[in-house]
């Protein structure tokens, strides 16, 4: 089992930074994958963006492509995620995932999960 601790939110003017952080300990596997989760009042849990810890390969949602960079700091157990370019549509609650394999981009392909930090982004 994975335990994941997210931090780094906060209020933000749009077009602004923030980045988060996702500390992973546990069963923190080599061949994990890393995922970060948003989810906006009255909507689902959306895809934004994973890393597979072995080899690095990224995946992007549409919506955030070339504005978030997710990296991972292998020896620390610490994924994060830059958003630059703040609009207020990215402002949600952000989760950090995990998975041991890539099995899709669905909330359902990654079984462990932290609790979440608030990104708010004012216009």
């Amino acid at each position: 089992q994975v335990q994941l601790v997210e931090s780094g939110g906060g209020l933000v003017q749009a077009g602004g930074s923030l980045r988060l952080s996702c500390a992973a300990s546990g069963r923190t596997f080599s061949s994990y994958v890393m995922g970060w989760f948003r989810q906006a009042p009255g909507k689902g849990r959306e895809f934004v963006a994973a890393i597979y810890r072995r080899g690095g390969s990224t995946y992007y949602a549409d919506s955030v492509k070339g504005r978030f960079t997710i990296s991972d700091d292998n020896p620390n157990n610490t994924v994060y995620l830059q958003m630059n370019s703040l609009k207020p549509e990215d402002t949600a609650v952000y989760y950090c995932a995990a998975a041991p394999g890539l099995y899709g981009y669905t909330a359902a392909d990654f079984g462990s999960w932290g609790q979440g930090t608030q990104v708010t982004v004012s216009s």
